[in-house]
C-alpha cells in the first residue's frame, strides 16, 4: 500500500510546513475493497455478511520500524516502508464477499477519511463459508517514498 490520500497528504502539507496541528489517529483501521479508490477516496469497500474493518492500534508494538520487518523500536532505516507486526484478520464471511482487489487505511470503524490504498498483489474472491481472510505478519506493507 503506497498511494496516500488527498485528505492525508493536505493533512500532512499543512502540519510540517504550515504549523497546523494534526493529531495522527491512535488506531488505523484496515478495509478489504472490491474496488479501487483514488487519492480523492471513492472505491467500494466489501459491505456482505460478517465484514468488518479491522482495528490496528497505531503503536510501535504493532507496526514495524523502517529498519525491518517485526521491529518494535523507533524507525532509524532509509527505505520507508512499514509492515503489520501481527496477523490482521477480518472476521470469517457469512455473505459472499465478491473479488477483494485493494487494502485501504481508515481513521474510523466506518466512515471516517482514508488515509492510504494500495492494490493487493493479486485479487482474491472471498465467498460464504470461505475462511476468514488474513494479511499474515510482513504481508500488508506501507511505503513512503
Amino acid at each position: 500500500m503506497s498511494a496516500l490520500s488527498d485528505y492525508l497528504e493536505n493533512k500532512l502539507v499543512d502540519h510540517l510546513l504550515r504549523g497546523q496541528a494534526y493529531t495522527a489517529p491512535a488506531t488505523v483501521y484496515v478495509a478489504l475493497l472490491t474496488a479501487a479508490p483514488s487519492d480523492g477516496g471513492g472505491g467500494t469497500e466489501v459491505s456482505a455478511g460478517g465484514y468488518a474493518r479491522v482495528a490496528v492500534a497505531s503503536s510501535l508494538a504493532n507496526w514495524a520500524g523502517t529498519q525491518g520487518a517485526g521491529t518494535t523500536v523507533a524507525s532509524s532505516g532509509a527505505g520507508g516502508q512499514t509492515s503489520n507486526n501481527a496477523a490482521v484478520t477480518f472476521g470469517a464471511p457469512s455473505a459472499n464477499w465478491g473479488s477483494v482487489t485493494h487494502a485501504a487505511l481508515y481513521d474510523a470503524s466506518t466512515g471516517g477519511n482514508l488515509l492510504a490504498w494500495g492494490a493487493l498483489g493479486a485479487s482474491k474472491t472471498i465467498n460464504n463459508g470461505d475462511a476468514a481472510p488474513s494479511f499474515a505478519a510482513g504481508a500488508l506493507t506501507f511505503t513512503l517514498a
